[in-house]
């Protein structure tokens, strides 16, 4: 038995997942020419990852959104070599990218404690600098959320992502039957009887032309890339967004999806995927199940259904495709075995790899005293 908890992460209209904030690192002491004192280095400031702590907090504690760390010390008679400025830690969630409003990565916090430095303090004043100290840096920064899971589930509105979560989590929410159910980006952790957990986001649903950042755009996007791998979720019966948009196949939806990831950020299409197949208690779902089961054995034959421009480069292959019924529960059990064999594989060659990292670095260890 598979039990679940299912962590309702927040609205969009609520929930910030990007903020900008303004940082300066301490001014330097003065130094004291008669002496020959030197002032002390002004203050660094860091983020810093933390529990329980999120950017929204960040946003409504500090205002202002403004970090100076403190000034070093002057020189004096008492003390030749000023004292050092105080830092200034911006606790800031896990999973936050740190990056330049010019879009450079600055660095990374995947686990709590890890820390990211962002402007340094200003240097003391000295006999090099004719005892005059150096202002800290100062710059603009972006702390942006990408939500990290094992699964990102990954489909057009009313695909039934929301359902399937339902229906894998045992959890009710609330969904409606028109596009754009989800508003709210949830995780549902699923936990097996040897106490396993496999994590499993849920996310707003993808628009076509999601990549130029239409729809949630790249709110969704964003978040796919720290998941381990991708769980696709389309309609065995196909969708129609809205009157004025084309009609499209489980089919299409699949390339669909494909382009929008590969518009996106071609790397996402290098991780592991599965294929949902949801809605299998429609009339004819046997029929469009057997219909995309051909389709995908050879899809380059079937890429005249697709806009020219919207045609992959390089269609996707499935470890797994897993015909279901979020409503009915048909095929639940069997896509929970799916995606824990399909993490459990991979688990299994990082930990092959890392033994083999390990056994060459201790050969060569032995090559060089030899």
């Amino acid at each position: 038995m598979v039990h679940i908890t299912r962590i309702c992460l927040r609205k969009y209209g609520n929930f910030v997942d990007n903020l900008r904030l303004y940082v300066r690192g301490g001014s330097g002491g003065m130094g004291l020419p008669r002496l020959g004192g030197q002032g002390g280095k002004g203050g660094d400031v860091w983020v810093v990852a933390t529990k329980n702590m999120t950017l929204k907090r960040i946003k409504d504690k500090f205002p202002q959104k403004r970090f100076v760390a403190d000034a070093g010390a002057n020189s004096g008679v008492r003390a030749l070599k000023g004292e050092r400025g105080a830092d200034k830690e911006i606790l800031a969630p896990v999973g936050i990218t740190v990056t330049t409003d010019e879009g450079r990565t600055l660095g990374d916090l995947n686990v709590e404690g890890d820390r990211v430095m962002v402007t340094k303090g200003g240097s003391g004043g000295s006999l090099y600098s004719a005892f005059q100290p150096s202002k800290g840096e100062a710059k603009h920064i972006r702390l942006d959320l990408k939500l990290i899971a094992d699964m990102g589930l990954v489909g057009f509105p009313n695909a039934g992502k929301s359902s399937l979560l339902t229906a894998l989590s045992n959890a009710t929410p609330q969904i409606a039957s028109y596009a754009f159910t989800t508003l709210k980006p949830e995780i549902g952790k699923l936990i097996y009887d040897d106490y396993k957990q496999i994590s499993v986001a849920d996310l707003p649903g993808l628009i076509e032309g999601a990549h130029m950042n239409k729809g949630m755009g790249h709110k969704f996007l964003k978040h796919v890339e720290r998941t381990k791998q991708l769980l696709f979720v389309v309609d065995v019966c196909g969708f129609q967004l809205a009157s004025k948009t084309p009609f499209r196949s489980a089919f299409e939806a699949v390339q669909l999806l494909t382009k929008e990831l590969e518009l996106y950020k071609e790397e996402l299409l290098s991780k592991p995927a599965l294929l949902v197949v949801n809605k299998m208690d429609l009339p004819d779902a046997e029929d469009k199940l057997a219909e995309l089961k051909e389709q995908l054995q050879n899809p380059a034959e079937f890429s005249d259904l697709l806009p020219e421009d919207m045609i992959p480069q390089n269609y996707l292959t499935f470890r797994h495709m897993v015909p279901v019924s979020a409503i009915t529960g048909f095929g639940i059990s069997h896509l929970k075995s799916c995606i824990r064999q399909s993490l459990d594989e991979d688990a299994a060659l990082e930990v092959k790899a890392t033994h083999r990292e390990k056994l060459q670095a201790l050969r060569k260890q032995s090559q060089g005293r030899a």
